[in-house]
């Protein structure tokens, strides 16, 4: 089956659970991805402005997935957005398969960014919307999804620090807590965001109406983030 015969069928968050259970192997990091998968398919289906038709469109919106553990979720995802053929699913990790356990932008459409190295997707978000901006590309947005224990990495804080002043306005942060993180902030994780001058909304990381407010609130001339938080669920 192509992505453009895929198309032809209308996929629903019912089906995800599905396309996920597809993918078998090792290193599956089953809880990893379960608990990416309402923030992904609310961006995916509600939020991004992307589409199989626009991978290429200097105006589209960039989603870039730091947190590469367990990347079911996302080619779940993606396979029910017509971005990649749901027959390459089953195929996932093995040798000759485009699904790696890290998402490879070289290999899977409408992947933004190689996953592998944590902590090393939001410093590449803050540097596309400087990018974007330098070039006068005013519509484009930047999301970037990070995990809770990601945020451990000294890179996402020089991140955070460099945005809020910079007044990256396009660039929106998910971070999925479900409390794996080894060190704790005082105030939590929306008060480090809050500190250096973003936007920052705290929701029910599984609650799709929740998340979807929390992902289109304004914020004007602020950089945006959004803590989404889970129970893990095991897969």
């Amino acid at each position: 089956m192509t992505p453009t015969e895929q198309r032809g069928r209308a996929y629903t968050y019912a089906d995800l659970p599905g396309l996920m259970s597809l993918m078998t192997g090792d290193e599956k990091h089953g809880p990893a991805a379960t608990s990416t998968l309402d923030v992904l398919w609310v961006l995916y289906d509600r939020v991004l402005r992307v589409t199989p038709e626009r991978m290429d469109d200097p105006g589209r919106d960039r989603f870039l997935l730091s947190k590469g553990h367990g990347p079911m979720a996302y080619y779940a995802v993606l396979a029910a957005k017509g971005f990649l053929p749901e027959d390459l699913l089953p195929g996932f990790g093995s040798y000759d398969s485009p699904l790696g356990h890290h998402p490879d932008r070289t290999l899977v459409p409408g992947v933004e960014i190689g996953s592998g190295s944590l902590g090393h997707g939001l410093p590449i978000a803050v540097g596309t919307a400087l990018g974007l901006r330098a070039q006068g590309i005013d519509d484009a947005r930047v999301w970037t999804l990070v995990g809770d224990a990601e945020l451990d990495e000294g890179s996402n804080h020089e991140a955070i620090a460099f945005a809020g002043p910079a007044a990256l306005e396009r660039l929106h942060t998910v971070v999925v807590d479900n409390a794996s993180a080894s060190h704790a902030r005082p105030g939590g994780i929306a008060a480090r965001f809050e500190a250096a001058g973003w936007s920052v909304v705290t929701v029910d990381g599984r609650d799709h109406e929740a998340l979807l407010g929390a992902f289109t609130a304004p914020h004007p001339g602020r950089p945006h983030a959004v803590v989404a938080r889970v129970e893990a669920k095991s897969a």
